[in-house]
């Protein structure tokens, strides 16, 4: 039996690494792992206890009360399963967003969550993305690659995209961009930075085609699909 294969994504917020991992993942006939929805699950359930994403104390009192899954629909559609509740719906928010900066911080919680995602790889082929995959997480990923965008245009797409359902403030969402990037890069514990072996691709001046496009190029040097 051959090898999984494995591409991990890292890069700052609002990359867009879901977007295109997701439907990377969908073209290839892999599974996606979503791990920015697995520490958000993380931080809705901290928040769910009043526990805050800094107070690690709370976080290793109440953490063993925590039991954490991944499941997928016919669509490949991750679901984030917590304490046997779907709570897909319920973590996309700025706030467990940047929560989840923060909780992500701790090594008591990556550790609880590193096996689930390495059993993941060792397993099924997968596109993963995250802050820290092609560092820590799958050190040995068939292919890494860096998405990247500046902090403006992120900001300008993500106001474009919270737009099409409800109004959305351009600086403040980029205020949040900057504020997360700060917290991703300056943390102790995985922070986020550019694996040696990973090629980078901006996406400032690329559509979403453009950008699979890209990437496809990118995997095709390194593995047969």
């Amino acid at each position: 039996m051959a090898k999984p294969i494995s591409i991990a994504i890292d890069g700052p917020a609002g990359a867009g690494k879901s977007t295109i991992a997701r439907r990377l993942a969908k073209e290839l006939g892999f599974y996606y792992v979503d791990t920015g929805a697995i520490y958000r699950t993380v931080a809705y359930f901290f928040d769910l206890w009043g526990v805050s994403p800094k107070d690690i104390d709370g976080i290793t009192r109440y953490i063993d009360e925590l039991t954490i899954g991944i499941e997928y629909d016919d669509e490949g559609v991750q679901h984030m399963i917590m304490n046997g509740m779907d709570v897909t719906g319920d973590i996309r928010t700025p706030d467990l967003s940047q929560k989840a900066s923060l909780v992500s911080a701790h090594a008591i919680v990556r550790d609880l969550l590193l096996d689930m995602q390495r059993e993941m790889a060792e397993k099924h082929n997968v596109i993963m993305d995250g802050r820290d995959i092609g560092t820590v997480v799958l050190p040995k990923a068939t292919v890494k690659i860096f998405l990247t965008a500046t902090p403006e245009v992120r900001a300008k797409r993500r106001t474009e995209l919270i737009a099409k359902g409800q109004k959305a403030d351009y600086n403040k969402i980029l205020k949040d961009i900057q504020q997360r990037d700060y917290q991703d890069t300056h943390r102790e514990i995985a922070p986020l930075k550019m694996a040696r072996d990973s090629v980078k691709l901006d996406t400032s001046e690329l559509d979403i085609d453009g950008v699979i496009a890209a990437m496809k190029e990118i995997i095709a040097r390194k593995v047969t699909l």
